[in-house]
């Protein structure tokens, strides 16, 4: 199991006060990580507990994913408490619904912003960083929609495929500086930003028909596959999109 120890690692996790990222969060404490939690507000303070909880070191770096002064900054107060960064998953994200004939830009932007942009720039202050150091680990977290795309949701499509694409050119430059970049792509998980699909009886039932594992995701699917691609035992895996969907993309 040493393989998937990560004691004396620092990871830095967006969007980690509930959901995916708070899973991930937790479970990369579970296996030694200490974890900085970028978060817009305190949301993240039910996790930080959970984590210090564990006997793991966690602290709440403010951070406005729509704010890129703020995400271009957030990393130097991460150096300033744990002094490195081992691990970064860009999870944070938000997503608006409407056709496309109605899809205002402002949504465009906001959504191009928080889930593509900003996950550019941690990537980016990271890499730096780790370029340094000759090591490190950037989990990006793409989704169904970085393959397929979607129903009225034109810029969560657009930048989730947009980070898959990130996640293989940032591969394609630092692999062999010693940075594994891979990315996560979660299937339909029972998350409050799938609340209206949920809610969605036709929507629903046409979802479920489709997933092999007869279920919706839950949070803790993810941790495993964060834990690895975190952790030596992913040491020559590079460009990988490792879909956590049930089977949904096989069918």
């Amino acid at each position: 199991m040493q393989y998937f120890n990560l004691t004396g690692q620092t990871a830095v996790v967006t969007g980690a006060g509930r959901g995916l990222g708070q899973a991930m969060a937790v479970g990369l404490a579970e296996a030694g990580a200490d974890v900085a939690l970028l978060q817009r507000s305190s949301a993240g303070l039910e996790t930080r507990e959970r984590i210090q909880a564990l006997g793991r070191r966690c602290e709440i770096v403010p951070c406005d994913l729509s704010d890129m002064q703020q995400v271009k900054g957030a990393l130097n107060q991460v150096d300033a408490l744990f002094g490195k960064i081992d691990i970064l998953v860009n999870n944070g994200g938000i997503q608006r619904r409407a056709p496309a004939v109605d899809f205002s830009e402002q949504d465009w932007d906001d959504v191009l912003d928080v889930n593509l942009k900003s996950v550019f720039l941690l990537c980016q202050e990271a890499g730096r960083r780790m370029i340094r150091g000759g090591r490190g680990k950037i989990i990006n977290i793409a989704s169904l929609l970085s393959f397929q795309g979607g129903i009225t949701v034109p810029a969560y499509a657009a930048a989730k495929g947009g980070v898959m694409q990130l996640t293989k050119a940032l591969s394609n430059e630092w692999a062999g500086l010693g940075i594994n970049v891979n990315a996560i792509a979660p299937g339909y998980m029972d998350t409050d930003m799938n609340t209206a699909l949920k809610h969605n009886e036709t929507r629903s039932r046409q979802i479920m028909e489709r997933i092999p594992a007869e279920r919706w995701g839950r949070a803790e699917d993810m941790v495993g596959a964060v834990i690895y691609l975190a952790s030596p035992a992913s040491d020559y895996v590079h460009g990988h999109v490792l879909a956590v969907d049930g089977g949904w993309l096989g069918r």
